[in-house]
């Protein structure tokens, strides 16, 4: 696809088209959440989280290779507890206000992200992301990146900077552990003016310190800390992954201002993950995640039923597993390629300068 082509795509149609107000119509038809569905999710996710964690602590003593062979699935019954307070975030999980963000509080205390800081902060994601004019404003490294020109301006401690924490292994592996278990026990990119998400975050913390702590005189520290970390650290890894590649592939759009527009920034500056039919279970079907920008109103149980429904959708470009992995090392946007691009193809367009 050419830049020229790439362009016009990036623009869009203006939030004003017929079109648009029909993809709208229909989207928000699938916003309304069931019941019945969402209680259902409580329980086989909340409930099959904790369900694994007994078995792994009733059979530590007899084989901890056992128990590290269940943390898999106690990671992915955690990935999908993660959604719940995601979409409990998005006010889509129940239509009271009051219940979701009693479930998104409950579901915090076993992802250990503080619900309402998170809640905001993404919040902030669903307003900018992809609109290069506004990375500032509430991006994250997963979901923000550099134009090439903006690398080549930098200077050699920047771009060695910039290019280790892109690197897959420490943004993928090293970072998102650190961000669970450290990072989100403090406050410490939010404004000063969030004084409820700030005394949240603490007040968070006390509540983990009284649930682990209860726990840890109950079965002991030494099993908490064999059992929880491995599924804690698999979790982050898993969920951190997928909102990489949720905006990251080689046709993500990115535009400045003057052409971003929420219709075209879902569904080309986010992606389409297809994923094996288990592993889309676990990860609560998060990966349409064109389908979520479209309306982050519509609960993760609807999300695939909204993209069967709409035509508009059926040549949306389809991430494979394979595929997905290779998106992690798109990290530059290319704006006179219009298109993303791995440091080794910036490397060949044109030889760095020198810096001086």
């Amino acid at each position: 696809m050419n830049a020229e082509s790439r362009t016009e795509r990036a623009s869009g149609p203006s939030s004003g088209d017929t079109a648009v107000r029909d993809i709208r119509r229909c989207v928000a038809k699938f916003q309304a959440p069931v019941l019945r569905h969402s209680l259902l999710q409580v329980v086989t996710s909340l409930g099959g989280f904790l369900g694994t964690c007994a078995v792994m602590y009733a059979t530590v003593d007899i084989s901890y290779w056992f128990v590290l062979a269940l943390a898999p699935l106690a990671a992915g019954f955690l990935v999908r507890t993660f959604i719940i307070q995601h979409d409990c975030g998005h006010g889509s999980f129940f239509r009271s206000k009051r219940w979701n963000d009693a479930l998104g509080f409950a579901c915090s205390l076993i992802t250990l992200a503080p619900y309402p800081s998170w809640r905001r902060q993404h919040a902030g994601h669903h307003s900018v992301w992809n609109n290069l004019d506004r990375r500032d404003t509430g991006a994250d490294i997963y979901s923000s990146c550099l134009t090439v020109d903006e690398y080549r301006a930098l200077g050699p401690w920047g771009r060695r900077w910039y290019r280790v924490s892109r690197n897959p292994f420490v943004a993928n592996i090293l970072i998102p552990p650190f961000v669970f278990l450290v990072l989100y026990r403090l406050p410490f990119d939010m404004p000063a003016g969030w004084g409820g998400e700030r005394r949240a975050v603490y007040l968070t913390d006390l509540a983990l310190v009284a649930l682990f702590g209860v726990l840890g005189l109950a079965l002991g520290f030494d099993r908490l800390l064999e059992i929880q970390l491995p599924v804690i650290i698999l979790a982050a890894i898993v969920g951190v992954w997928l909102f990489t590649v949720q905006h990251r592939s080689e046709w993500t759009v990115w535009a400045r201002q003057k052409d971003w527009n929420a219709i075209t920034a879902s569904l080309e500056g986010s992606t389409y993950l297809r994923l094996p039919r288990a592993l889309q279970w676990f990860t609560g079907n998060i990966g349409l995640h064109h389908v979520h920008h479209l309306n982050p109103k519509i609960p993760n149980y609807r999300l695939e039923g909204c993209h069967e429904a709409l035509l508009e959708l059926k040549d949306i470009p389809v991430l494979t597993f394979r595929s997905a992995l290779k998106a992690m090392f798109y990290v530059l946007w290319d704006e006179g390629q219009q298109r993303l691009v791995t440091f080794g193809a910036e490397s060949r367009s044109r030889p760095l300068p020198n810096p001086v």
